[in-house]
């Protein structure tokens, strides 16, 4: 665990020193929200209603953006490599690299989608499902985007490729994410698809970090 926590210290400090990377994602997820109220204009009942989709599907691209980075300066200095060597689990330095991928790119999308949220017209119950809903959401798609982010690591247009091969994978959390507020804002209860997000949420965390290791040996290879 000690490995874990210092492939986490180190990478939130390596991005502390290129915080324009960091902002991109952040600055991409606020624009995207805010342009469409100004597109549509002033009518609740339809900011309302494609109030989730919209925030949903500016968090999946905001947290797309930095996924080919994830992997490739460490790949570039041979830092990876080290880290294969290393006597410590290569599937635990990688978890590590995944988690400071959501806190860098994932969970300030979560503080700001309240905020965004009110543009829409939604309510402050609505607000704290789409919050949840995020909060078990966003790092399932950290963990997903880690495998593509393995398996494209060192291609020639690999940012394309990856966009490819993890957007589709990205449906359900999108169904089911978007679905939760749509759900409690028809007054229906969104307890199943908060649910289905923690299950898969669950497997994710099971499996990606294994399925990511081994994407990376392959690359290093």
């Amino acid at each position: 665990m000690n490995a874990f926590f210092a492939t986490v210290r180190r990478d939130l400090l390596l991005a502390l020193r290129r915080k324009s990377e960091v902002l991109t994602a952040v600055f991409f997820f606020v624009i995207v929200t805010s342009l469409f109220p100004l597109g549509i204009g002033p009518e609740p009942v339809l900011l309302k209603k494609i109030a989730p989709g919209i925030l949903w599907v500016a968090a999946l691209l905001a947290t797309l953006l930095g996924l080919p980075r994830l992997f490739a300066a460490d790949h570039v200095d041979g830092t990876l490599e080290q880290m294969a060597l290393s006597p410590s689990p290569l599937g635990m330095l990688v978890a590590g690299k995944i988690l400071a991928h959501w806190l860098l790119c994932g969970l300030p999308l979560v503080l700001l989608a309240p905020v965004l949220g009110l543009q829409f017209d939604l309510d402050a119950s609505a607000l704290g499902i789409l919050t949840l809903a995020l909060l078990l959401g966003t790092p399932l798609l950290s963990l997903i985007g880690a495998i593509g982010a393995a398996l494209t690591l060192g291609v020639r247009g690999g940012g394309v490729l990856l966009a490819l091969l993890v957007l589709p994978l990205y449906i359900p959390a999108l169904i089911f994410g978007a679905g939760a507020v749509e759900a409690h804002v028809a007054g229906l209860d969104a307890g199943g698809h908060l649910s289905l997000l923690a299950a898969m949420l669950a497997l994710a965390v099971f499996f990606a970090p294994w399925a990511t290791t081994a994407a990376l040996r392959i690359a290093l290879e």
